[in-house]
């Protein structure tokens, strides 16, 4: 018997080796489906108090809370989609742009630049009632941090404005965090000039008091990507 030794030349080893130095920017295909990374991404979703007004980058909401979550071990990218001024008519007009495919959860502020333009509670709740119900069809995980209206708006403004968070997160069926500005709001110290944008330390304190909330949110996002095969 006569054995055949088959050789190929120097070009199909070099297809191969562009092939192989290729392989991490590919999409790979694994047996229960497309590959994705063990890191989740968090998109977070608001006006000012997200987008870091008066802040550095290292300070913002988004940047802090991502480092909260990397200390407590948990493999975490927090992208900021903030964008000042935003109320929640004009974060719903951007939702489309500001999501990807790789966004594993988000987490929604919207709300205070309608209490402070005193715009009606029904166009907030119809506003938040739209993201919320867009993020929902897309199979994405929500934590909806509260707002509460000035209570110089008076009592009824108040009451339907503060009213329309608890309910739109029953409805909706997400994690909740009922006021975003807890423990920082009205607090000189924790707040820029303005009284109304928190410093850095005051992003420290929202931190600290929603992280158990954001776990919360993780938790299910996991969940909902074990489903998902």
């Amino acid at each position: 018997m006569q054995f055949v030794r088959t050789t190929r030349g120097a070009g199909f080893a070099a297809v191969v080796a562009v092939m192989l130095a290729a392989l991490p920017l590919a999409v790979m295909a694994t047996p229960n489906g497309p590959y994705r990374p063990a890191t989740l991404e968090l998109l977070a979703f608001g006006d000012s108090l997200v987008h870091g007004y008066g802040l550095t980058e290292g300070d913002t909401f988004p940047a802090q809370l991502e480092a909260a979550l990397r200390a407590r071990g948990h493999a975490v990218d927090v992208v900021n989609g903030g964008n000042s001024g935003d109320t929640t008519e004009a974060g719903r007009a951007r939702l489309d742009w500001a999501m990807r495919d790789s966004v594993d959860a988000a987490i929604v502020v919207l709300g205070a630049n309608d209490a402070l333009r005193g715009i009606d509670p029904a166009v907030t709740r119809r506003n938040l009632d739209a993201i919320l119900g867009k993020l929902e069809e897309k199979g994405v995980p929500v934590l909806l941090a509260g707002m509460k209206a000035p209570r110089n708006m008076g009592a009824d403004y108040v009451d339907s404005f503060d009213g329309l968070y608890p309910s739109l997160a029953r409805n909706h069926d997400v994690v909740y965090y009922p006021f975003f500005l807890k423990g920082v709001a009205t607090n000189r110290d924790l707040n820029q000039a303005d009284g109304i944008h928190p410093n850095a330390e005051g992003v420290a304190v929202i931190v600290e008091n929603i992280l158990p909330k954001v776990e919360d949110l993780i938790q299910k996002a996991r969940k909902s990507r074990e489903t998902q095969g």
